[in-house]
């Protein structure tokens, strides 16, 4: 008899132990499984919630078959504790194990809202955006000028909101000046900035930053940044450049920046700079000259004046020999890769042509003929204001 109880107990521990491997198998198979979900939501994390609450949610809006599996399974993967307040980019199809990786990594938020503010080369500007998950594209809800433009109620109901995003923008072609007096505009940075940065030496780029961070380290990442690209152009030029220094490349590429914002052209207006160094013609560019007046602190807005063009400055390219001595804006990667592999041309004139580009020349002949039509285009421009 006890033999048989013996026997049976054994059976029933077996089948036991068969079914519980089948369930754990059935279980692992479930947490990394495509989940259940068509389209893509925006998972808001609260602060103070925890992974019973999330995993309910999730359920509710169908990202996934199970809550207890979820929950068991972050509990099996030591990732409960490691939940993280903030608002997380579910994808469709997202099995659980991606979805707790989101959740308990990095912490930082993957959509939601996000305040951008952007530094251009005429104005800075506010943005507010929400991030649509269906089509991975930001949706703009508030835009304004903070230096001029009344603060809209979007803006301070996300600026409240423990869970946005915030980033930093800069265009090419931006002065340091004008960098900094940007960022002091902005209220969601801290710090007080007590010197310039050195013209050109801020990277054009989009920079993630968070609410309260010192402005002095954002334009220290920038200067980093900007050296990086710097060292690893220079160690790129090509032979026989009229360039002496990674500093006068850095020159170059900020006239560069500022003469043309069409990218197809750049290599092209490189050729016509350093065709002129070689051949130790004078530069002749209105951007110098416009740097040369206002020293880099706000926009000119207007056209130059015959006097300034023959004003005497440090920047002037109509009146001195090479380059200026220092850069007259902050150039982009795409600049500084132009001004030490120019185009391979004999172009040493251009001018406007009417279509947001450039006429480019090798005679003052043609130069000519391309002055004159740029000419015609002006006066028809003008007589239909």
């Amino acid at each position: 008899m006890w033999r048989a109880i013996a026997s049976n107990a054994l059976t029933i521990l077996v089948v036991g132990l068969f079914l519980m491997g089948g369930l754990i198998l059935w279980g692992q198979t479930q947490y990394k499984a495509e989940g259940p979900l068509e389209t893509a939501i925006c998972l808001q994390v609260r602060s103070g919630s925890n992974m019973t609450r999330v995993s309910q949610e999730l359920e509710e809006q169908g990202a996934i078959r199970s809550a207890t599996i979820f929950r068991m399974a972050a509990d099996y993967t030591d990732r409960a504790q490691q939940l993280k307040a903030g608002s997380f980019l579910v994808r469709e199809g997202a099995s659980m194990e991606q979805i707790i990786d989101e959740i308990t990594s990095s912490g930082a938020s993957t959509c939601g809202s996000e305040i951008e503010y952007r530094i251009g080369v005429t104005r800075a500007q506010t943005r507010v955006r929400e991030l649509n998950p269906a089509t991975l594209d930001f949706v703009e809800i508030a835009s304004f000028d903070p230096s001029e433009d009344e603060v809209p109620e979007a803006y301070t109901e996300k600026r409240n909101e423990a869970d946005t995003r915030y980033r930093v923008s800069l265009a090419e072609g931006a002065t340091s000046w004008q960098v900094v007096q940007a960022l002091k505009a902005f209220d969601a940075l801290t710090g007080e900035v007590t010197e310039i940065p050195a013209e050109g030496m801020l990277a054009p780029d989009s920079y993630d930053v968070v609410a309260g961070q010192d402005r002095t380290d954002i334009l220290q990442a920038m200067q980093d940044k900007q050296q990086l690209r710097i060292n690893a152009v220079w160690e790129s030029r090509q032979d026989g450049l009229p360039l002496q220094s990674p500093e006068e490349m850095l020159i170059l590429a900020s006239i560069i920046e500022k003469e043309t914002g069409v990218p197809e052209e750049r290599g092209q207006v490189a050729s016509v700079f350093v065709n002129r160094l070689k051949q130790g013609m004078r530069l002749q560019t209105d951007p110098t000259v416009i740097y040369g007046v206002t020293k880099g602190q706000g926009t000119l807005g207007r056209g130059l004046r015959r006097s300034e063009l023959n004003r005497p400055t440090p920047w002037n390219t109509y009146q001195i020999d090479g380059l200026p001595p220092t850069p007259i804006a902050n150039p982009g990667l795409a600049s500084l890769e132009a001004a030490v592999a120019p185009d391979d041309t004999d172009f040493v004139f251009f001018v406007a042509d009417g279509t947001g580009g450039h006429a480019f020349a090798e005679t003052l002949q043609e130069h000519n003929r391309n002055v004159a039509k740029w000419r015609e285009i002006e006066a028809e421009q003008n007589s239909g204001n």
